[in-house]
Parts: structure tokens; C-alpha cells; sequence
């Protein structure tokens, strides 16, 4: 006979807390001799192929206020639409490019990727998807980190076209997640409430 199984309490939830930034970026902080470099600081190398561009922004409260201790990292095609990792059949070749990156946020809450403009993947649907990043958030108050996406303004063929975005039904929220091009710099804010709040997905 099998023993009853006990009826557990929900553990309460907790938030990143304040010191989640120094933890994942402890050179960025001034915490030097526990590793080298901070992970994932520099994304491109001499060899990497594609367009180089900027991502930018600032991750605002719902208060308005600068969100200044939070981490966030990036993930993203190469300019071919493929990625790194060796288990995928898509994988990308050139090891150049690793397509993930972290980065702190400023006292300012800005942050900021030197990076590539990805390609276009294949959605659930076989069709390609829109060129994009995706992000993950953290910071103080957060439960569990925020998953988004940034897609590209002169991209706005593809755009309407995507996959992901067509399952936002207001077209007017699609824009939380369309950065702005000016040269060779995309800025895009990051709103955790509020009006303006960035369409974030359960993942």
C-alpha cells in the first residue's frame, strides 16, 4: 500500500532582492577577484558577421522611476537566424557569436547591448518570425524574472507579419516591444507598470 502523501504548505514567494545585480555583475559593482570578467559582458568579437548595432533603453518602475539595480540578459539569433547552441539543428557554426549577453542596469536605469541585428527564425507555425531579441529582467521586487521581447521599427513588414505579436490583440501594446532605429542605435524603454507597461509572456 502506498503512503499517503502529505499535504504541503506553499512556500512564500520571494523577490530577487536588492543585492541580485551584485551577485550576477559583481565587477560592475566593484567587487573585484571572484571572476575575471562579468558573464556575458561582451557579445561580439572581430569575427562576428552582421550588421553592428546598439540596443538601448531604460527600465522604468510603476512609480516612473529609474529601476537602477536590475540585470538583464539577451538572447538572439546571429544575422543568419541561427543560434549558438550545439545541441540545435540550427545551430550557428561560427562560435564568434554567442548570442546571449547580460548587462546591469545604470543608476539612471539605462541598458545597453553592443550586439548584431538578428535574423529571422522559424515561429510555432514554420513561418518566419520577425527579427528580434528576447530579454530577461530582474531586480528587486520582481518574483520571477520578466520575459519580453524587442523587435526593430524598420522592420515593420515583418513585424505585422510575427507570429508572437499577432497573439497581442491590442495592436496599440504590440508597440511596447518595437524599438526605434536612429543610425545604427535601437532604443526601446522598458515600462514594469503602469500606462506604458512593456507586454511581458509567461514562459
Amino acid at each position: 500500500m502506498l503512503h499517503p502523501t502529505p499535504i504541503l504548505k506553499e512556500s512564500p514567494s520571494q523577490t530577487a532582492g536588492p543585492y541580485v545585480h551584485i551577485g550576477m555583475t559583481p565587477n560592475f559593482c566593484d567587487i573585484t577577484g571572484v571572476i575575471d570578467k562579468d558573464p556575458g559582458v561582451t557579445m561580439l568579437t572581430p569575427d562576428t558577421v552582421g550588421e553592428r548595432i546598439t540596443i538601448t533603453g531604460r527600465v522604468i518602475d510603476g512609480s516612473g522611476a529609474p529601476v537602477g539595480d536590475g540585470v538583464i540578459e539577451l538572447w538572439q539569433a546571429d544575422a543568419e537566424g541561427g543560434f549558438a547552441q550545439p545541441t540545435n539543428p540550427n545551430s550557428n557554426a561560427t562560435p564568434a557569436f554567442t548570442g546571449w549577453g547580460r548587462q546591469p542596469t545604470q543608476p539612471d536605469g539605462t541598458y545597453t547591448f553592443e550586439t548584431i541585428k538578428p535574423g529571422r527564425v522559424a515561429g510555432p507555425d514554420g513561418k518566419p518570425m520577425a527579427p528580434h531579441v528576447s530579454l530577461w529582467i530582474v531586480a528587486r521586487g520582481i518574483n520571477i524574472g520578466l520575459q519580453t521581447r524587442i523587435y526593430f521599427d524598420d522592420e515593420a513588414e515583418a513585424n505585422e507579419a510575427d507570429f508572437v505579436l499577432n497573439k497581442i490583440m491590442d495592436k496599440r501594446r504590440r508597440q511596447t516591444l518595437i524599438a526605434q532605429r536612429e543610425g545604427s542605435t535601437y532604443t526601446l524603454d522598458i515600462h514594469l507598470q503602469g500606462d506604458k507597461e512593456t507586454v511581458f509572456f509567461d514562459i
